[in-house]
């Protein structure tokens, strides 16, 4: 297998909690830290054309190795074929400013750590690059690294599933989606293979018995098979393998029951997209222009990856702007209203709020989210705040408190993909800013 066919799902198809090894642990490994590998002070891409040893290339495979990733992850749509979600010809919607400087200075303690950590410290530990934190719903922080600027865009990884899982949930809340139907009804090309029999909540809540490893150290894993074929570069001349997203859907066998347990992985996204395509007659990217982008009073286009048919990579594919993405989680933490109307169901929110099946979840095994549970898509952490987050590889995060009235995001090149590199610091630090900014109220 060509290298360039493996390194496209190395870093946009690797599940966010899939990734956590066996006791929740990663294998340690040396990287630069974050000045050091600052894609700005290492000139990445500069030049022209840029010197060979700062040449970012896709069909080699080099643009997702770090720390060049720090450099890819601002400027994929350079690098690949992607799909316009257009923000309209509206003006945008002004997000409420209320900087503050004192936010810093903010102190949590890491998960399994004796000692304590600022806010300002946490942010080059995650290998941040931009991060904004709303307080009722005005910017109270916001800064960026990196090669991110404000008027950037940033992949979002996994965070895609989450706007894929809450357009299914709109659909279900407007009748257009029964969850409780099978997936064949919908899409009769996926009827022999493992979805086939899945009802769609099981597909929404990722609880499908379907053969799908994300083993990466193993070549014959399921995950390869679907890199290859999502892959927009041309095939092996003695390819003869699926050479789209859709083929490789019809081709996934089944493993294990559908319901008894959670299981995180990526092709039920593709899947999940394939449905909504169905149903609506629009692609994802098309689907979510018009029933949640251009209704947001976004600053900026978004897009997404697509493979070789143009299709669009619901599994993680989406590439926003820093405040976009946190007028998308204000206008959920609003139970769905935002910019003057109802752009998802009250209800829908609702239902994702209350989370998924805790038992299913649990089977998983991952020691940093006990407790946890997955619904269309989103990790709902059922504390005592009703916080709830979409999560991707590499540190991308936007997390959610209803309690406090924050909402949290942020866009990142950690090296390591795993949520378990910066769980740790990660999710003590969201925890710690959204009590300091509710307490300030109390």
């Amino acid at each position: 297998m060509r290298r360039g066919y493996c390194w496209i799902i190395v870093g946009m198809v690797l599940g966010t909690a899939s990734c956590h090894w066996p006791g929740g642990h990663t294998i340690a490994q040396e990287y630069p830290d974050a000045v050091a590998s600052d894609p700005a002070r290492l000139g990445w891409m500069v030049g022209a054309p840029p010197p060979p040893d700062r040449m970012v290339r896709f069909d080699d495979g080099s643009y997702f190795r770090f720390p060049a990733l720090r450099w890819s992850v601002a400027n994929f749509r350079q690098l690949m074929p992607t799909v316009n979600v257009s923000r309209g010809l509206g003006a945008p919607v002004l997000l409420p400013q209320a900087l503050r400087d004192d936010l810093d200075d903010v102190a949590f303690s890491p998960l399994g750590g004796d000692g304590t950590m600022t806010w300002a410290e946490s942010l080059p530990a995650n290998y941040t690059d931009g991060i904004i934190v709303l307080h009722e719903g005005r910017v109270v922080y916001e800064r960026y690294f990196g090669v991110l600027r404000p008027e950037g865009q940033h992949a979002a990884m996994s965070v895609t599933k989450t706007f894929v899982g809450t357009l299914a949930a709109l659909l279900v809340a407007e009748g257009q989606l029964d969850p409780e139907r099978k997936v064949a009804t919908y899409v009769p090309e996926l009827q022999a293979s493992a979805f086939g029999d899945a009802t769609v909540r099981q597909v929404m809540d990722m609880t499908t018995g379907i053969r799908f490893s994300e083993d990466y150290a193993d070549p014959k894993a399921e995950v390869w098979a679907h890199a290859v074929a999502g892959n927009p570069l041309p095939k092996p001349a003695d390819y003869t393998g699926p050479r789209s997203c859709y083929e490789f859907l019809q081709t996934v066998q089944p493993e294990g029951t559908h319901g008894e347990a959670f299981h995180y992985r990526t092709a039920n996204t593709d899947a999940l997209g394939w449905i909504l395509a169905r149903v609506s007659g629009q692609s994802v990217a098309q689907l979510l222009e018009t029933r949640i982008w251009r209704k947001l009073g976004a600053e900026q286009d978004a897009y997404m990856t697509v493979d070789a048919t143009g299709t669009p990579f619901a599994g993680g594919g989406l590439n926003v702007g820093l405040r976009d993405l946190a007028r998308f989680g204000e206008m959920i933490r609003n139970d769905g209203y935002y910019n003057g109307q109802q752009i998802v169901a009250r209800e829908a929110i609702a239902d994702i709020r209350r989370g998924g099946n805790r038992e299913a979840f649990a089977k998983v095994g991952y020691d940093l989210l006990q407790g946890w549970s997955y619904r269309s898509m989103w990790w709902v952490m059922h504390n005592e705040d009703g916080a709830f987050m979409a999560r991707g590889v590499h540190g991308q995060a936007l997390y959610i408190n209803p309690r406090a009235q924050v909402v949290i995001v942020r866009l990142a090149s950690h090296p390591v993909a795993a949520n378990a590199a910066n769980d740790p610091i990660t999710l003590p630090a969201f925890q710690a800013m959204a009590r300091h900014l509710m307490q300030e109220k109390e």
